[in-house]
C-alpha cells in the first residue's frame, strides 16, 4: 500500500476515488470510463501542481519518504557485477556505509553509499543511514584502494547525519569523518556523489568532497537537519517547518550557490513514485559527468576538486 506524505492528502483522496471507480466498472455493468478518464487527469493535474510549489519542508518529508529508492537499488539497477567489500580494518563493519567493486555501463568502479534500509527491520540493522567511525573509515579505505588502482569512484548520499552516540564518540567520529572528507580530496581518480535523499551534516560531506556533486530534484543537503536547528535556535523541534526555510537546504538553493554542480529532476510526484525511472535518470546524470571528466589526468582531476570547496569557502566569508 502506497504511503501518503500529509500535503498529498487531497491526491491520496482523487486516487482513492479512481481506484474505487475501477472496480467498479470491473465488476458491474455500467459505463462509467469517461467518469474514470476524469478524475485520473484532475489527480494527474493536482499531482503536477503539488509538486511544482513544494516548500522546503515538505521537499524534506518527500527526501525522507520510506518507499524512496535507496543505496541498494541504484546498485542493483545500474552497477554490473556489484562486489561487496566491509570492515575498516581497524574495528570493524559499519552497515550504515556499504562499498564494493563493479561495473558502471562497461566502466570499473568503487561504489560508496549510505543505506537507511527498508521497513523496521532493515532500518535498524542499517542504524537508519547513521555511520559508525568505522564506516567513515571503511569508505575511506575502498577510496584509497580505487585510487591505487585507477578506478573512478561513485557515493551515493543518503543519511540525516553520522551517528551521534557516546561510543562514536570514544571511537573518534569527527576524526574519522575527517580523514574521509581528506581521502576525497586526495584523489587522482573522478569522484562523482549524488545526493539521493538527506544530505545531513558532516556525514554527508564525508563522501560528497567530490568533482562533481548532484543532487535529485528533492533530495535535501544542509549542515543539520531541520528538527535538529529548531532545538538549538527555538529549544522546540515544532518549528522545523521555519528552520527547513532558513537552511536553504533544497536542490534549487544550493545550485545557486555553488554548493552543488547539477540538479536531477525526479518523475512527478517524487523518486518513491517511480523508482526505476529515477534510478535511469541518475545513471544519466553519471554517465554525463564522466564524459566531462574524462580529459582530465590525476593531478588535474586532484587539483580542481581541491580549488572547488577551497572557492566555497572563499566565498562564504565574502
Amino acid at each position: 500500500m502506497e504511503a501518503f506524505l500529509d500535503f498529498e492528502k487531497p491526491i491520496a483522496e482523487l486516487e482513492s476515488k479512481v481506484n474505487d471507480l475501477r472496480q467498479l466498472a470491473e465488476t458491474g455493468d455500467a459505463d462509467i470510463g469517461e467518469e474514470v478518464a476524469k478524475l485520473e487527469a484532475k489527480a494527474s493535474e493536482l499531482l503536477i501542481d503539488t509538486y511544482a510549489i513544494l516548500t522546503p519542508w515538505q521537499k524534506t518529508q518527500v527526501a525522507r519518504h520510506p518507499s524512496r529508492p535507496h543505496f541498494a537499488d541504484y546498485v542493483s539497477r545500474l552497477i554490473e557485477g556489484f562486489t561487496p567489500l566491509a570492515g575498516d580494518r581497524a574495528y570493524g563493519d559499519d552497515r550504515a556505509i556499504r562499498g564494493g567493486l563493479g561495473r558502471f555501463r562497461g566502466r570499473p568502479v568503487m561504489v560508496i553509499g549510505h543505506e537507511k534500509g527498508s521497513g523496521t527491520e532493515g532500518r535498524v540493522h542499517h542504524n537508519f543511514g547513521m555511520a559508525q567511525p568505522e564506516g567513515y573509515r571503511k569508505a575511506a579505505r575502498l577510496m584509497q584502494l580505487a585510487d591505487r588502482f585507477g578506478i573512478p569512484v561513485i557515493t551515493f548520499v543518503d543519511t540525516p547525519g553520522a551517528h551521534p552516540g557516546i561510543g562514536a564518540e570514544e571511537r573518534g567520529q569527527s576524526e574519522a569523518i575527517a580523514r574521509s572528507i581528506e581521502a576525497c580530496l586526495s584523489l587522482r581518480v573522478p569522484l562523482l556523489s549524488v545526493v539521493i535523499g538527506e544530505g545531513g551534516s558532516g556525514g554527508a560531506v564525508a563522501l560528497a568532497t567530490a568533482n562533481r556533486v548532484m543532487m535529485l530534484e528533492h533530495a535535501i543537503y544542509s549542515v543539520i537537519s531541520p528538527e535538529g536547528c529548531a532545538s538549538i535556535l527555538w529549544r522546540s523541534a515544532e518549528h522545523a517547518q521555519e528552520a527547513a526555510e532558513a537552511l536553504k537546504l533544497t536542490a534549487k538553493d544550493l545550485m545557486g550557490f555553488g554548493v552543488i554542480d547539477t540538479v536531477i529532476d525526479e518523475p512527478i510526484g517524487g523518486a518513491h513514485r517511480s523508482p526505476q525511472s529515477a534510478i535511469e535518470s541518475v545513471g544519466e546524470a553519471l554517465d554525463s559527468a564522466f564524459l566531462t571528466l574524462g580529459n582530465l589526468d590525476g593531478a588535474q582531476l586532484k587539483s580542481s576538486r581541491r580549488e572547488k570547496f577551497i572557492e566555497m569557502g572563499r566565498n562564504g566569508l565574502a
